[in-house]
């Protein structure tokens, strides 16, 4: 199951639960602001959530991301080049927008690593990284569902900034055509922004990029 939210804070972004159907136990990603309303959801749909995973270190993508952890006793997981994003309030955009955020006890994950749920072996997702929007972004791929949660690295039509700390256009689209549109065309890409799209759809759309 996955169960988009959109939340709110200076920004409108879109949180996934990725939950197994069998346990209704998973993950919560990008949860970027509102700890509360995801805090109801989890506790109406009696979700277990093993971890957070943050696809990218900016602050409409982090924002909730200590309060639920608090609550829940849970790992925060994102990127090995995310400490400075999880650290630095200028480098996660807070101290701009926002009050400072900085994260604390961040689990780092290697590139290409499988976060596996605890409950069900089968149920899992691979960490690629997609640094361009940032130098810590990466995107949580299933195989076995056929589908991406892409943060800012891709949208409908579009792509992430990269005039931000860290951001880099060059890198940004080798990524997307090395990383993403290598994926099955069918592979559903859930962004942190736009309604879904598909591998199919955006090398399409992309096809005056490059």
């Amino acid at each position: 199951m996955i169960f988009q939210v959109e939340v709110h804070g200076v920004f409108a972004t879109n949180s996934y639960f990725y939950i197994d159907d069998k346990t209704n136990s998973g993950f919560l990603i990008d949860p970027g602001a509102q700890a509360e309303k995801l805090l109801k959801i989890i506790a109406e749909k009696n979700f277990t959530i093993e971890k957070i995973l943050l696809t990218h270190g900016h602050f409409d993508h982090i924002g909730a991301a200590a309060e639920i952890q608090q609550k829940l006793n849970i790992p925060i997981c994102m990127q090995k080049n995310g400490k400075i994003y999880a650290e630095n309030p200028a480098w996660n955009m807070s101290a701009a927008f926002s009050n400072e955020i900085i994260l604390e006890n961040v689990t780092y994950l290697d590139d290409y690593s499988e976060i596996v749920l605890s409950t069900n072996e089968n149920f899992k997702l691979k960490i690629i990284p997609c640094a361009g929007h940032t130098t810590d972004g990466a995107i949580y791929y299933s195989e076995k569902d056929g589908v991406a949660f892409v943060g800012d690295t891709i949208f409908l039509g579009s792509y992430g900034r990269t005039d931000f700390y860290g951001g880099d256009e060059k890198i940004l689209f080798e990524n997307i055509k090395s990383k993403i549109f290598t994926l099955p065309d069918e592979t559903f890409l859930l962004s942190g922004h736009t309604p879904p799209t598909t591998v199919q759809a955006e090398k399409i759309n992309f096809s005056h990029f490059f």
